[in-house]
């Protein structure tokens, strides 16, 4: 690609798992990408201007999220953002890493977590919204499939927040579509990540007609697919990426 054709993505979460796969597939396409996170350059950045454009931002903090919006257009230089993909999410554990229900979440848990997948994903978008209209960009919001059913490890925080981060993306599509750009959602079902326990996969993949668990790279894929040419006319839509785990 060119460098005057060169396309710009800003990703959350981008360290480890759906997030890397998601960095590897844009890079390898030509794309530049912006990626964000509390923390500095992970160690093994599969991308290779990974330290120039990287921008610290604590998506719990409002503070930070309009700071760090501020330093993203700072760094695409009037340039469009062609993508905004909101992948970061947090789902916290009890003690011995047991499910947190709505008996057993404490308030500032519901409001941590709600901060990160639900509020920065909207204030992103539109403290980015200028940059992403110049070239009729889109967004990709990460929902989940623990957001339409009561999960076996997803906690009630977490599974309500992608619930809320669903409907969300069906108002912002409304909101955002007549500046030229889209916003689509992917929820991902049981992909093969660090976090994934043989017991977890024991449980879980009969329940899955494929018969197996999803990869990163497979949900890349799909993100990769909402944010160019081939998907124009897409606004408001969520696809399911869990190997038909939400038909049964």
């Amino acid at each position: 690609m060119s460098q005057d054709k060169i396309k710009n993505l800003v990703l959350t979460g981008a360290s480890r798992g759906i997030g890397h796969a998601t960095v590897k597939r844009f890079s390898s396409a030509g794309w530049r990408v912006i990626t964000c996170s509390r923390e500095k350059v992970p160690e093994k950045c599969p991308w290779s201007e990974g330290l120039h454009d990287h921008v610290q931002i604590d998506l719990e903090s409002v503070e930070n999220i309009v700071e760090g919006s501020k330093k993203i257009v700072e760094k695409l230089n009037g340039d469009p953002l062609h993508a905004l993909v909101n992948n970061a999410g947090i789902s916290p554990k009890g003690n011995k890493n047991r499910r947190l229900d709505t008996i057993n979440t404490p308030l500032e848990c519901w409001q941590q977590v709600f901060q990160v997948n639900f509020f920065a994903p909207i204030l992103l978008a539109k403290n980015l919204k200028s940059s992403l209209q110049k070239e009729a960009g889109s967004i990709v919001n990460v929902t989940s499939i623990a957001g339409s059913r009561v999960h076996e490890f997803a906690g009630s925080a977490y599974a309500t927040s992608k619930a809320a981060l669903s409907a969300l993306t069906r108002e912002m599509a409304a909101d955002f579509g007549p500046s030229g750009i889209r916003v689509n959602a992917i929820a991902p079902g049981e992909i093969k990540t660090d976090i994934i326990t043989p017991e977890s996969e024991e449980l879980i993949v009969p329940k899955i007609p494929l018969g197996r668990f999803g990869t990163p790279e497979e949900v890349a894929q799909t993100i990769y697919f909402l944010c160019s040419d081939m998907s124009h006319y897409l606004n408001g839509s969520e696809i399911h990426i869990n190997g038909g785990q939400h038909v049964r």
